[in-house]
């Protein structure tokens, strides 16, 4: 027994060794990537100055009365003109960018010179050049700059669009002021919709960002931009394995439109969306979740008139819609002013309507504040509701012109449902809700077993939610 263990013991090292050495080749070397690509990334710093400097009262001190220890006071505690008081309101913020063209046009993040009124780019030969903002970009977080120098290196543009979940990345930048740190990682997911911007399907890494790599570029093995680092998520203020790039194929066209026009114009559809839950899709007749549910059309939009409440738009000028944040992403980038086709599920059927898209407003329009409600006849509801009707005060207030009213919720299937007191119930099964008795005419003949959608005003923002019927 023991002469057989020993003969096992050299096969498997050699195993051990060899499987080993196969991992270790597998594994990128990226110093050659560095050496020739990291002179392009540059080191931001910028400066807000306050303006709020109090002057120095002068006027107290004669001819011939201020004293060395004065002077050496009005030296440290005065602002460099020997004019007024330090201000404390003064700011400062380090970030990173990198150069893409010779004659010194450089992408940062919009977030790292926001506001400010000095800009200074530090190239890798140590030269700090004082930048012009040629224009920025909120909504993306893009911002490009000028500096006025020639023969720059400049890093070239890849295609975020074929960058594959799992392929591994590399960031250059200045985390908390060090210039050209490098860090690596994978790319974690694609698409992401964070709740700061709609118009960008972030890149998810798990390369080490910090504050400070804001700006810089995030590199594929073939040394060719494919993000900028933009954003984390942490419970601490550092890394912690969740980092978000912009696309690099989002970035071009933001980056286009600056360098032309100073400013993004952006498609408009003029809808609010949800998401499209697995009982939404099953009240809704679909096989599967998918596709983007409308739950409120703006008056005056650009879909008002072509698309409904209720219809779900599954297609969107050639491009399918998989889910909800895919179509803001998608709108956006479509030209303004030409007929686009967007196919919608409505009624249980499948449509095509054409419309135009006009341009994104550049604040966000706002919803009407809900308001008190008078106090009508309450009434119970076999739904495990207690509603009421809505007077014309109460419709004016909420700016809607049907509905009722959620007064308390009692048990399911409303409960399970989401409902909650205060709710505005303006739709059920794709028909409007007119008033109590037009409710009970809509739930008379349900069924049981049966997911239905039922569309409710909440705080302002209308969104449906999947009412199962168990029993009547």
């Amino acid at each position: 027994m023991i002469k057989s263990i020993k003969k096992t013991i050299p096969i498997f090292l050699i195993g051990f060794l060899m499987f080993s050495f196969s991992v270790s080749a597998e594994l990128p070397d990226f110093t050659k990537l560095v050496e020739e690509h990291s002179a392009a990334v540059v080191n931001i710093s910028t400066k807000k100055t306050a303006k709020s400097a109090k002057k120095f009262p002068q006027e107290l001190f004669g001819e011939g009365e201020r004293n060395e220890m004065l002077d050496e006071l009005m030296k440290r505690f005065l602002d460099k003109d020997g004019g007024g008081f330090p201000n404390d309101n003064d700011t400062s913020s380090l970030g990173s960018g990198f150069i893409v063209s010779k004659d010194g046009y450089v992408v940062t993040n919009y977030h790292v010179i926001a506001e400010a009124d000095e800009i200074i780019v530090k190239l890798n030969d140590r030269r700090e050049l004082s930048a012009k903002l040629v224009g920025s970009d909120k909504r993306s977080d893009v911002a490009l700059l000028k500096i006025e120098a020639d023969n720059l290196p400049v890093l070239e543009t890849g295609s975020s669009e074929d960058l594959k979940v799992g392929e591994w990345v590399i960031a250059i930048g200045s985390p908390f002021g060090f210039d050209h740190s490098v860090t690596a990682g994978i790319v974690s997911a694609k698409g992401r919709s964070l709740p700061s911007e709609n118009y960008v399907p972030f890149i998810q890494t798990d390369v080490a960002i910090n504050p400070g790599n804001s700006g810089g570029p995030l590199f594929n093995l073939k040394g060719k931009v494919v993000g900028i680092n933009s954003q984390i998520f942490s419970r601490t203020g550092g890394f912690m394995g969740v980092s978000f790039a912009i696309p690099v194929d989002v970035a071009k066209r933001v980056i286009e439109q600056l360098k032309e026009n100073g400013k993004v114009s952006r498609g408009w559809l003029g809808v609010y969306i949800q998401e499209v839950t697995r009982e939404l899709a099953l009240s809704f007749g679909l096989s599967s979740p998918r596709g983007a549910l409308i739950v409120e059309v703006i008056k005056d939009g650009p879909a008002m008139g072509v698309l409904k409440q209720g219809d779900i738009v599954l297609e969107f000028n050639g491009k399918k819609i998989k889910n909800a944040s895919a179509l803001p992403v998608i709108v956006g980038s479509t030209e303004l002013n030409k007929d686009v086709e967007i196919t919608v599920r409505r009624g249980g059927k499948t449509e095509v309507l054409t419309l135009q898209l006009s341009e994104l407003p550049s604040d966000d329009l706002a919803k009407a504040p809900v308001k008190k409600e008078s106090k009508p006849k309450k009434i119970d509801n076999f739904m495990g509701m207690e509603l009421s009707n809505l007077d014309d005060t109460a419709k004016e207030s909420l700016d809607v012109e049907n509905g009722v009213m959620v007064k308390r919720v009692i048990k399911d299937p409303a409960r399970s449902a989401g409902v909650e007191r205060g709710d505005i119930l303006l739709m059920f099964n794709g028909e409007n809700i007119d008033d109590l008795e037009h409710f009970h005419e809509l739930t008379e003949n349900i069924e049981e077993g049966k997911t239905y959608a039922l569309l409710v005003l909440r705080s302002g923002a209308a969104r449906f939610l999947a009412i199962k019927i168990d029993k009547k």
